[in-house]
C-alpha cells in the first residue's frame, strides 16, 4: 500500500471517528455512551495504524523512487 492509499484510509477512519464524536455528544445514554467510547479507541488505533504504514511508506518511497507505473514519474 502507497503512503498515499495509507493517509486516505486515515482520513476516512478520521470522517469515522468525527462521526462517532458527534454521535458521542448527542448521547445521554450511559450504555450508548461506553460503546461509543470504545469505537472511538478503536478508531484511534486505527488511525495510527494507517500514520504508521504511511510514514514507513513514504522513506520507503522516497530511498526505492518513484514507481515506474506511479503519475509523474
Amino acid at each position: 500500500m502507497s503512503a498515499e492509499e495509507s493517509l486516505a484510509k486515515a482520513e476516512d477512519l478520521l470522517a469515522r471517528l468525527e462521526a462517532a464524536r458527534e454521535r458521542l455528544d448527542a448521547t445521554e445514554d450511559p450504555d450508548q455512551a461506553i460503546e461509543l467510547l470504545q469505537e472511538l479507541a478503536e478508531l484511534a488505533r486505527e488511525i495510527e495504524a494507517e500514520l504508521q504504514r504511511a510514514k514507513r511508506a513514504a522513506e520507503t518511497e522516497a530511498i526505492a523512487g518513484p514507481e515506474p507505473d506511479a503519475p509523474g514519474a
